[in-house]
């Protein structure tokens, strides 16, 4: 496999996840569309470090991968954001990078952070957030399943909304009902169940949706091409 990719769970309540791959050669992917943001890290052959802050992504793009990079990252809970970097600002790829001094220090809110590890990158997370550079607004979730707070109006609701996710509430439904419906097929399920269990109206209603979210037909993703959300 030219791409080797794996993540997993973390006992974090910022994080949605930890991920980490490598390039055992030069190849080309699909990355998909996504409604968090995320923290990653990129290590180039010579062991040179850059460390990115990225948002949310709504169309999918094909990303070239070349042989003898590694990468990892967190990819946070909805509504997790650095004040300082608004998503908004870094949607669709227009990545924050963070400078970083000899010896792998990142600089961050004029302090000096030791460059972490997939295997304790949580742990930079917890001091983020301890420091104050990470929050998470607790009102994203109720506003996402349509329970908007007492007294506030549907317009405050949806600039707040914006401003600690980077989408409308309607953008990120949209994407979540694509990625649910991609992740069925990318599991075997068949067209009649993702056009069901996505919500969409017939078949080439899940196709244009699949092209969108995926860069795949409903058929490509089904035999299992691959596609991630870095």
């Amino acid at each position: 496999m030219d791409l080797v990719f794996d993540e997993t769970a973390v006992d974090q309540p910022l994080v949605q996840r930890v991920w980490w791959s490598t390039c055992e050669a030069t190849t080309g992917f699909a990355s998909a569309v996504k409604t968090s943001s995320m923290l990653a890290f990129a290590r180039s052959p010579e062991g040179v470090t850059s460390v990115h802050l990225r948002g949310p992504e709504q169309s999918s793009a094909v990303v070239m991968c070349e042989e003898g990079w590694e990468f990892f990252g967190v990819e946070f809970r909805l509504g997790v954001y650095l004040p300082q970097f608004p998503p908004s600002a870094l949607v669709d790829r227009q990545d924050a990078l963070l400078p970083i001094l000899p010896g792998d220090r990142i600089v961050l809110d004029n302090r000096e952070w030791e460059m972490p590890t997939a295997q304790n990158v949580d742990v930079f997370v917890s001091r983020l957030a301890r420091a104050g550079l990470l929050l998470l607004d607790p009102l994203v979730d109720d506003i996402q399943h349509g329970e908007r707070p007492r007294g506030m109006s549907v317009r405050i609701a949806q600039l707040r909304f914006r401003r600690a996710v980077g989408l409308s509430h309607r953008k990120v439904s949209s994407i979540e009902q694509a990625r649910k419906a991609a992740a069925l097929l990318a599991a075997g399920g068949s067209i009649a169940d993702a056009v069901i269990g996505g919500g969409y109206y017939d078949h080439p209603h899940l196709a244009r949706a699949m092209r969108w979210a995926t860069g795949q037909t409903p058929s490509e993703l089904r035999s299992r091409i691959s596609f991630l959300a870095l």
